[in-house]
């Protein structure tokens, strides 16, 4: 898809090849397919908001960065729920296509690749409801 997947956690090198080999490569049949960093003083989290300093851990985070390095999309989550990761991958299509288009097209509420796709400009001010229908947002 023309992105860079990394991980980024506050455990060590070799607390992750461990995860890798005794849990990840059960799961998925072979190695993580991307890099895991370790960010054992918690600077990275920190950069970013997600690092707790009493605890010494980061909160679970997404974040998609552009190829300019500007943060597009986020999402950080408490450890009890997980990660979404077709919803990820939604959202950096959508981000991509946007950028493409170089903003000529957006994507609503729930869009999806292939799906219909919103032309900002002021004919859609107050006209959105005659172009997008809700229900398209929850169609599979």
């Amino acid at each position: 898809m023309g992105a860079e997947v990394l991980s980024v956690s506050v455990d060590s090198v070799f607390v992750h090849k461990v995860w890798n080999d005794n849990e990840l490569s059960k799961m998925l049949g072979h190695d993580i397919p991307f890099m895991m960093c370790s960010d054992q003083d918690g600077s990275i989290g920190k950069a970013y908001g997600i690092y707790d300093e009493d605890s010494g851990v980061e909160t679970r985070g997404r974040f998609i960065i552009d190829p300019d390095g500007i943060v597009q999309g986020f999402e950080v989550l408490t450890p009890p729920v997980g990660r979404n990761v077709s919803e990820s991958l939604r959202q950096l299509q959508a981000f991509q296509l946007v950028r493409a288009t170089g903003g000529a097209e957006v994507t609503p509420s729930g869009w999806k690749p292939g799906k219909q796709t919103l032309k900002p400009g002021i004919d859609l001010v107050s006209n959105v409801w005659k172009v997008w229908k809700v229900e398209q947002a929850f169609e599979d």
